[in-house]
């Protein structure tokens, strides 16, 4: 059984433009958090994840939850008008000093699910 040129040539370019465009594949990966991961902070009124790529507000939500995993208020999740990529989150009551885990799942523009999660502390 012996390949054709031509099935050696198509293979060969489905690899090479599989290799060049990895963003056909991608999902939206959190890129930055405002209170940053890991941080201690004074209270924030709100949350900000910056993700990699644009995202959908209707079909994404956070949760943030306080140490003794009681969920704290927050406003609807919106999309930064600016920038596609970003979602910020009010935070409906003024958070006390401890330990706080944001829960969040978006869905890109491009229809792809994810999820996570973070901590930060409040002085």
């Amino acid at each position: 059984m012996g390949f054709s040129t031509s099935r050696i040539v198509c293979a060969l370019t489905f690899l090479v433009s599989s290799a060049m465009a990895p963003a056909v594949f991608a999902h939206a990966h959190l890129q930055q958090q405002s209170p940053a991961a890991n941080s201690q902070v004074t209270a924030p009124q709100a949350l900000t994840l910056t993700f990699s790529e644009g995202i959908e507000p209707g079909f994404s939500g956070v949760v943030v939850n306080d140490a003794r995993q009681q969920t704290i208020k927050t406003g609807a999740v919106k999309r930064d008008e600016k920038d596609k990529a970003q979602l910020i989150v009010s935070l409906e009551q003024t958070l006390a000093s401890g330990t706080y885990q944001v829960d969040w799942h978006v869905v890109s523009v491009d229809g792809h699910k994810t999820k996570g999660s973070y901590h930060f502390s409040v002085k």
